[in-house]
């Protein structure tokens, strides 16, 4: 089982094939955009990951293949790695691209071909959208959930060194689809069904955002009680034999901004309401309105209408130029409203995207030669060891917003400039 075709080319496709041509497979990427294809035909991927690049440019052409369509003559395994939104307003997840994915298999290959889901989608969708779609065409079905579990920035270490879960439609599928993987991945998790290996990839994105969230809520808590939450949680956590409280952020990205409705969808379907899974979305969601608003009344008392924003991305570190569920996105609307100019800063987010957002794109040196006030969004390494002595010197800078604390306070403070984090200001 060598030759193998990776449909959609997003973020979890691209990452699987780069780490499985390394592992000596034949890949072929399929996606349906065509710009999408062809800059991968050319070595040139349109997602920055940490060694994909190289992958792809070594590798085009000889292990890795990129078109529209599956080959003619089929391959070994196809493995769906397309994307499963949920809708903006109703959270629903929408399932289409999974089916139209299923019946492109199903024409450029036979039953004999082994049909992998790594799509992250609701308890069920396996066995109820892609299952009938093959035995219609073929009558039997090799079919197994293998999802998708890596960090943005380790993504190509993390396919080989986590262990992988895989759950069959039945004792064939399963012997297949551990075959499979166990040409990449370390290690090997059998589950007993599909349903079961879908539920593992929801409950741990859906427990790390309910970690990150608890974090979030004694961050809202120190703001009103005018304490300091690393504080608070640095004492916490200290050789403390219970599990560690997470520091306060915004989280996104494409798994934790939309799984949890997935979750959330597959226990209503089920008659329960996952009510701490929703509480947690809701509480990171308004994070990033209510840091924009705080933001908005700091201008307000110390003068200024132009702000700049250092990280775009989702995160800082490790560094991505993913803008899924980007805490700029609901921040923006909030400076509109109070008529701020936003000039935006990211070492990887193109200007385009910046613009996109509605920012103006600028350089380190112009973001705090033109701004009153400066908003730091990530913790990626260029602000870590960003001179904040130096770079406020001369400026009319009077807040500095700096959400992950990695900037040195006493250096803004000394300037009379007032310091603000997550949870945490320095009395003016």
């Amino acid at each position: 089982m060598r030759r193998i075709g990776i449909i959609g080319m997003g973020y979890v496709g691209l990452t699987l094939a780069a780490a499985m041509a390394r592992k000596g497979f034949r890949v072929h990427g399929v996606d349906v955009q065509p710009s999408v294809v062809d800059f991968l035909a050319q070595g040139k991927p349109h997602i920055f990951e940490p060694g994909v690049t190289e992958a792809f440019t070594e590798l085009i052409g000889d292990t890795i293949t990129v078109s529209h369509e599956l080959p003619q003559d089929g391959v070994d395994a196809a493995i769906i790695c397309v994307s499963t939104p949920v809708d903006e307003t109703t959270h629903e997840p929408y399932l289409k691209n999974l089916a139209a994915a299923a019946e492109h298999v199903v024409q450029r290959c036979t039953a004999d071909t082994l049909v992998v889901v790594r799509s992250t989608v609701p308890v069920g969708t396996s066995r109820s959208i892609v299952l009938p779609v093959l035995l219609d065409a073929w009558g039997s079905a090799r079919l197994v959930m293998a999802p998708e579990r890596t960090i943005q920035g380790q993504a190509l270490r993390e396919l080989v060194e986590l262990p992988q879960v895989v759950g069959g439609l039945d004792d064939e599928s399963l012997r297949l689809g551990l075959e499979l993987f166990g040409g990449l991945a370390n290690q090997l998790v059998p589950v007993s069904s599909l349903e079961t290996a879908e539920l593992v990839k929801l409950t741990n994105n859906c427990h790390t955002d309910v970690i990150y969230s608890f974090g979030n809520e004694v961050a809202m808590l120190t703001e009103r009680l005018g304490l300091d939450p690393l504080e608070v949680i640095r004492a916490t956590n200290l050789d403390y034999p219970r599990p560690d409280i997470a520091k306060p952020g915004y989280v996104g990205g494409g798994c934790l901004s939309k799984d949890p409705y997935i979750m959330l969808s597959s226990g209503v379907r089920a008659g329960h309401e996952p009510k701490l899974i929703g509480a947690a979305r809701r509480l990171n969601e308004e994070l990033p309105v209510h840091v924009a608003e705080r933001m908005v009344s700091l201008m307000q008392e110390t003068g200024g209408k132009t702000i700049t924003v250092l990280g775009w991305a989702y995160k800082g570190t490790p560094p991505t130029d993913d803008m899924r569920g980007t805490p700029i996105e609901t921040m923006m609307p909030v400076f509109e409203r109070a008529g701020i100019r936003v000039l935006g800063h990211d070492p990887l987010v193109t200007p385009e995207v910046i613009q996109k957002y509605g920012g103006e794109p600028v350089d380190l040196a112009t973001g705090f030669a033109e701004a009153h006030a400066v908003l730091v969004i990530t913790d990626h390494p260029e602000y870590r060891s960003l001179d904040v002595k130096a770079a406020l010197a001369g400026t009319q800078i009077k807040v500095v917003y700096d959400s992950w604390r990695i900037l040195d306070a006493a250096a803004v403070t000394e300037q009379g400039v007032r310091y603000a984090g997550l949870g945490y200001e320095v009395a003016a």
